[in-house]
């Protein structure tokens, strides 16, 4: 990592809607902030906890974790919403950041990280492919 004012750490519960305006950014605006805002608040009360990355103290970037047993893997924790802001891309950050989540994974004894990611997201495929991470299937979704 280039910036040594760089700084991983939990976010503490009471302060897990300071995600909000990066997860504005990364879904293009497309849910408005109260509703980004009440499902955050929402997330926090189930098995949810949420990483920021700091430069000195301005949050430039964030992963949710999701905790739960799985029959086929046991312990396992979820990452969702990776996002690094624009300005930081491509310096080590988001490497660093994986890390920081293995490492925390095994403290908390999980044994197993899993993600999805858009199909039309090829930046962020060559990196978790490079991260190690392999494809098991697909992510279906159907809205109601």
């Amino acid at each position: 990592m280039k910036d040594s004012n760089i700084a991983i750490r939990l976010i503490p519960k009471q302060d897990i809607t300071s995600i909000v305006p990066l997860l504005q950014k990364l879904g293009n605006n497309s849910v408005p902030k109260a509703l980004l805002t009440e499902r955050v608040q929402e997330m926090a009360s189930q098995n949810y906890q949420c990483v920021g990355i700091y430069a000195s103290k301005v949050l430039i970037g964030t992963c949710g974790m999701w905790f739960q047993t799985r029959h086929y893997a046991g312990r396992s924790m979820e990452i969702d919403h990776v996002f690094i802001d624009e300005a930081y891309r491509k310096q080590g950050i988001g490497k660093e950041l994986m890390e920081w989540i293995y490492a925390y994974t095994v403290q908390k004894d999980c044994r197993w990280v899993e993600l999805n990611t858009y199909v039309h997201n090829f930046p962020s495929h060559k990196f978790y492919y490079n991260q190690g991470f392999v494809a098991k299937g697909y992510h279906f979704v159907k809205e109601l």
